[in-house]
């Protein structure tokens, strides 16, 4: 017997479990950003606090707080946490797609060097050029270290027979290593202005959110989200391995290069404008597959969704834990994703790297 479902062809069919998870995300993050906006230091109402952006949009006067109030929501507190979700989302897709690249939940920009190649290059600028030439010349380093270190490592892990997984994560550690090296080798020389600017930006911070560095992000996070969507059928081709998605079509070598300069771009933007902020690539893209599957038509979206809430709430902890201080919210993640890449670890033991 037909259900009334297909017969009515007016029935409203139930959600499928990606728009009830997408709804979910989207209430906490619009819940977490309400947070942000009137906690920290000095506590503000709520309400007013949610008025003040709206009054600043709209022109209009209903927020009761002060002007000064007005101006830590404003100049401080929005321009943050827009900062924080931009972050998130940007490194949540790079992950997502290193992941699918490498075809091992294992990977991500942090764990095979992106991360620390875009350091080098982001200290350079920093430590090394002069202050009136740092400004613009930070993200291009950053990128360029990226890049480079991105290239090296799968230049490394690429065989005739695939890429091989464990040289990709030896690599990283050694690439690691390597800049780290050259990071505590400019740190010494340093001043003390730098050298402290230089530790604080190495653990991560959202603190220097600026016009500048939004905008970048912003034009940034666009660029990957339209160009990593339309690769996202390619990449599920590419689950199924190389040669399959060969046969299907793909020029996977293009399909390589073109995805690795993405993540390099992402990566070194996101680095210049917070410092190194680890495991949101690596955490974030295998909770949104272990909940929907490896389909990355959803796993993008869904992994930006979710990138930038986890380093909004983060942002949020490091911010209130230790008031009236601010811990950087690098630590806050590491804490959070180390647990997490050693359990990956541990369920990856008997099906070998």
């Amino acid at each position: 017997m037909s259900t009334l479902s297909s017969t009515n062809p007016g029935a409203v069919a139930p959600l499928s479990r990606h728009h009830l998870i997408s709804a979910l995300l989207v209430a906490l993050l619009v819940l977490s950003v309400g947070f942000s906006l009137v906690l920290g230091p000095m506590n503000l109402p709520s309400v007013d606090g949610m008025l003040a952006v709206a009054d600043n949009l709209l022109g209009t006067q209903f927020s009761e707080l002060r002007d000064y109030e007005k101006a830590i929501v404003l100049e401080l507190r929005l321009p943050r946490l827009l900062l924080a979700m931009m972050v998130g989302a940007i490194l949540a897709q790079c992950g997502a797609v290193m992941q699918g690249l490498f075809r091992n939940p294992l990977a991500d920009p942090g764990i095979v060097g992106v991360s620390s190649g875009a350091a080098v290059g982001a200290v350079i600028a920093i430590g090394l050029l002069p202050a009136a030439l740092s400004g613009w010349s930070i993200p291009a380093f950053a990128f360029a270290g990226g890049l480079l270190t991105t290239l090296l490592v799968y230049g490394l892990a690429r065989s005739p027979q695939g890429t091989s997984v464990l040289m990709l994560l030896l690599a990283g550690v050694a690439i690691s290593a390597f800049a780290g090296a050259l990071i505590g080798f400019i740190s010494y020389f340093a001043d003390d202005q730098k050298l402290r600017a230089l530790s604080l930006w190495q653990m991560g911070s959202l603190a220097g959110a600026s016009s500048a560095n939004l905008g970048l992000c912003f034009i940034t996070l666009l660029i990957l989200v339209w160009a990593f969507q339309r690769q996202a059928g390619a990449l599920n081709a590419l689950l199924l391995g190389e040669s399959e998605a060969r046969h299907l079509g793909i020029n996977v070598e293009s399909l390589k290069l073109k995805l690795i300069v993405l993540t390099a771009v992402g990566v070194g933007v996101c680095v210049a404008s917070s410092g190194i902020i680890g495991f949101v690539g690596l955490v974030v893209p295998h909770l949104i597959r272990m909940s929907l599957g490896p389909n990355h038509t959803t796993l993008l979206p869904l992994s930006a969704l979710c990138g930038a809430l986890l380093l909004l709430v983060s942002d949020l902890i490091a911010r209130t834990i230790v008031q009236p201080a601010e811990l950087p919210v690098g630590l806050i993640t590491a804490l959070l994703g180390a647990p997490f890449f050693l359990a990956l670890l541990l369920q990856q033991r008997g099906k070998g790297l």
